[in-house]
């Protein structure tokens, strides 16, 4: 009886470990299939809401980066490539963006890179990568 108690005991334990994991991990879903709805809308002003403030203060986004933005529109967001800490704690995901530029009417094509990592503090996935680069060329 001891040890069926134990054995009750220790899966109990082992299941409350794993519930923080799973509910980081939904996090992580609901906070990425948001962000690609904001760039999918459009919505430029609200990428910097994502972004970590410590991460932010280091490499400040100027107004113009996001007037830059504005000229054009997302007509296809594609994940290409997903690497994942094997921590758990960050994720990078490398995204294809076809963007259509309002005034020449050509479409820009550009890769853009996601850092994103897991704060204990705020208990919230955060970006730790700029703006996409509207200016690189291929």
């Amino acid at each position: 009886m001891k040890r069926v108690f134990l054995m009750i005991a220790a899966a109990l334990v082992l299941s409350a470990c794993s519930l923080p994991q799973k509910q980081q991990d939904q996090r992580r879903t609901e906070t990425l299939d948001r962000f690609e709805a904001v760039l999918r809308w459009n919505e430029f002003d609200a990428v910097t809401d994502f972004m970590h403030p410590d991460w932010l203060e280091e490499n400040p986004v100027t107004q113009l980066d996001v007037d830059r933005l504005h000229q054009f529109r997302v007509t296809q967001y594609t994940l290409r490539q997903v690497v994942a800490e094997e921590d758990g704690s960050g994720i990078d995901r490398l995204v294809q963006l076809r963007m259509y530029h309002i005034h020449s009417a050509r479409e820009r094509v550009i890769e853009y890179l996601e850092a994103w990592r897991w704060d204990e503090e705020r208990e919230r996935w955060m970006l730790h990568s700029g703006l996409p680069d509207v200016t690189q060329r291929r």
